[in-house]
């Protein structure tokens, strides 16, 4: 039986909610280890002058503890 422990991440690109997501993820993996799975939560965006200038995503990552 696995142990399985979800945390909240907030990330943010100019790309793109994918590439925002990716990020989080990568980030994370840095002191987290054993990220099973990502589940994106929420997504928003920035607008300066009409544009689309920044991509957030709140994301819940699920990880393995051993």
């Amino acid at each position: 039986m696995a142990v399985l422990k979800v945390i909240e991440v907030l990330s943010n690109s100019n790309k793109s909610w994918e590439d925002a997501t990716k990020k989080a993820v990568k980030e994370a993996s840095k002191s987290v280890k054993n990220i099973r799975s990502v589940y994106v939560q929420d997504q928003s965006a920035i607008v300066n002058d009409g544009e689309v200038t920044e991509f957030r995503v709140n994301v819940k990552l699920t990880f393995e503890v051993k």
